[in-house]
């Protein structure tokens, strides 16, 4: 573990988890290995039931209105904490960048004061680690070839930089592999892999390409969105490469090899 250092003011130990919609509904053993990390740094996590979807959906296909309840929601259920964590920087980036513009769109002040104070402390897994705990080994292991995939909403939305490559690094037994053409996007996008269908497939490609050339057996990432996209372009291709969350690779440990 790195040191706080003597200006780090004292970090929250009691969290929510936001485990978003798509990871619970569909990759549930994302959020769990979120709360083994955290509770292995001696973090209590605790799981407000009352969490539902962020709205993102909504929001980025122009459906705002619809979204504003989801908004209410979201401060509703996560307002009493200090700080809130999510394995996801695509619905931590809609919580804090988009929640601003649709309290405004709601004409209402007190949802506006609710977001202003509740989403600075919503925090993408890498960033509580890193920025908050002030950790970079988490005591994880995993004696694997992996390579990692920034991708578009942790590195152009939340900016998380190299946080994920710093706990990654620090994971006894891992080789990290520099992957090619890193910040390019995956082809994703949500409903754009949909209404886009041949231009997704071709950056997919691209990004599947690059990451056979780099030989890992694990491409690492925090949003599981993008790594079911790329993994399919993957398994479609009979890479062998397998696709982790960074928090599944980052609670791998000897006793509980992944």
């Amino acid at each position: 573990m790195t040191d706080a250092g003597p200006e780090r003011a004292e970090a929250p130990k009691r969290v929510a988890l936001f485990a978003t919609c798509f990871n619970d509904t569909m990759w549930p053993g994302t959020p769990r290995a979120t709360v083994q990390v955290l509770e292995r740094l001696g973090v209590t996590v605790e799981f407000p039931w009352k969490q539902t979807c962020c709205g993102q959906m909504f929001t980025n296909t122009g459906y705002a209105d619809e979204a504003i309840p989801l908004v209410r929601g979201f401060v509703d259920t996560f307002e009493p904490y200090a700080a809130v964590v999510a394995p996801s920087a695509s619905c931590v980036g809609s919580v804090r960048e988009q929640y601003a513009a649709l309290a405004r769109r709601s004409g209402d002040p007190g949802l506006q004061r609710a977001v202003e104070q509740t989403t600075p402390r919503v925090y993408e897994l890498s960033e509580y680690l890193v920025d908050v705990l002030g950790v970079t080994d988490v005591g994880a292991s995993f004696a694997h070839r992996v390579t990692y995939h920034p991708t578009c909403h942790s590195l152009r939305m939340l900016r998380v930089g190299d946080k994920p490559l710093q706990l990654l690094r620090a994971v006894e037994g891992i080789e990290v592999i520099e992957l090619p053409g890193a910040d390019e996007c995956c082809g994703f996008g949500g409903t754009f892999a949909m209404k886009n269908a041949a231009v997704s497939v071709a950056m997919g490609s691209d990004k599947a390409r690059h990451i056979r050339d780099t030989g890992a057996e694990v491409v690492v990432a925090s949003d599981n969105s993008c790594l079911a996209h790329i993994g399919g372009l993957l398994d479609r291709g009979r890479s062998g490469v397998r696709w982790m969350h960074l928090a599944e690779v980052l609670a791998s440990t000897r006793e509980q090899p992944a």
